[in-house]
Formats: C-alpha cells, sequence, structure tokens
C-alpha cells in the first residue's frame, strides 16, 4: 500500500477481485431470481387464500346485512396480511441465509487468500497498523483496535450488502 492511498487495492489483485465480485454478483442475482420466484409463488398463494376469505366473507355479508359485511371484510383483510407477512419475512429470511451460505463458499475457492488479505488491509486501514486483526469462522476477518471493532467477515458482508439494497430488496414482494 502506497502511503498516499491507503484505500486504494494493489492493481496485482485487482483481476481477482474483479472476478470474486463478478462470481458473486452472479450468484446473488441468480439467488435474487429463484427467491422471487418462490416469493411470487407464496404471495400468489396467500393472494388467492386472501380472495377465497374475501369471497366468503362476502357471501356471507350479503345474508347478514351491510354492517354485518364491512366487519367481516376488515377480519378477512387482517387475516390476508397475516398470511402475507409471514411470507414475505420467510423469504426475506431464506435470502439473506442463502446469500451468507454464498458468501462463505468464497473460503473454498482460490482467490479467498487474496480477499481476505484485502479485507485484513482494510481493516487495518478503518483501525490503524496496531490492530488485532483475527480469521472469523465464516470467512473474513475481525479486527480490534483501542476501543473499535471491526467485522469484515463474509456474512457481516453479505448482510451489509442486503441492507444496503433497502427498497430494491422490499419491490420483490410488491404487486
Amino acid at each position: 500500500m502506497t502511503a498516499g492511498a491507503p484505500d486504494r487495492m494493489p492493481d496485482a489483485l485487482h483481476p481477482v477481485r474483479t472476478g470474486l465480485l463478478r462470481a458473486a454478483h452472479a450468484d446473488a442475482e441468480a439467488l435474487l431470481a429463484r427467491v422471487e420466484l418462490e416469493t411470487a409463488a407464496r404471495l400468489d398463494q396467500a393472494r388467492a387464500e386472501a380472495g377465497a376469505i374475501l369471497d366468503d366473507a362476502r357471501r356471507q355479508g350479503e345474508a347478514d346485512g351491510a354492517d354485518a359485511a364491512r366487519g367481516l371484510l376488515v377480519k378477512a383483510r387482517r387475516k390476508a396480511r397475516s398470511r402475507t407477512l409471514p411470507a414475505r419475512r420467510e423469504a426475506y429470511e431464506t435470502l439473506r441465509r442463502e446469500a451468507a451460505e454464498r458468501v462463505r463458499e468464497l473460503r473454498r475457492t482460490d482467490g479467498y487468500a487474496s480477499l481476505r488479505e484485502l479485507l485484513e488491509q482494510r481493516a487495518r486501514t478503518l483501525l490503524g497498523p496496531g490492530a488485532a486483526v483475527t480469521e472469523h469462522a465464516d470467512g473474513g476477518v475481525v479486527a480490534q483496535g483501542p476501543g473499535r471493532r471491526v467485522n469484515l467477515s463474509l456474512t457481516a458482508l453479505a448482510e451489509r450488502a442486503l441492507d444496503g439494497l433497502g427498497a430494491e430488496v422490499r419491490s420483490l414482494w410488491e404487486p
């Protein structure tokens, strides 16, 4: 590393980083596509159930009168929402879990040693050259300096990447 640019990576590692990023993006896109299909299927099922509940509520409302029908529709919407929200949450948790599993697989690649070295350099940049850097069980590193700690484990990085998607991830569940 040069003294003038502590955050720049050595040019020799650029192809490794580019390859890892390309593979990670491809894996993430494939994972997002699969989760999107699963989520759509679950939402379709929840919507179908909600539709059936609403149809039942409408039939009952016609028999019991307009006031009773309004109460049942509210109840049906709540029930449908209570079924949709867990499906969304489960899909999101599945996405997080599978992203973490995929990123941990990087430990078994040829470029992992270079990636680990880059993460260690980043930790030292953030905490200083005297930071104690250790390998994380899931891959990546954790570093500690005076009064500070940096988690650059592969799972933490994957979680931050998903959190950074924000509304993009939530859009998987919107109609």
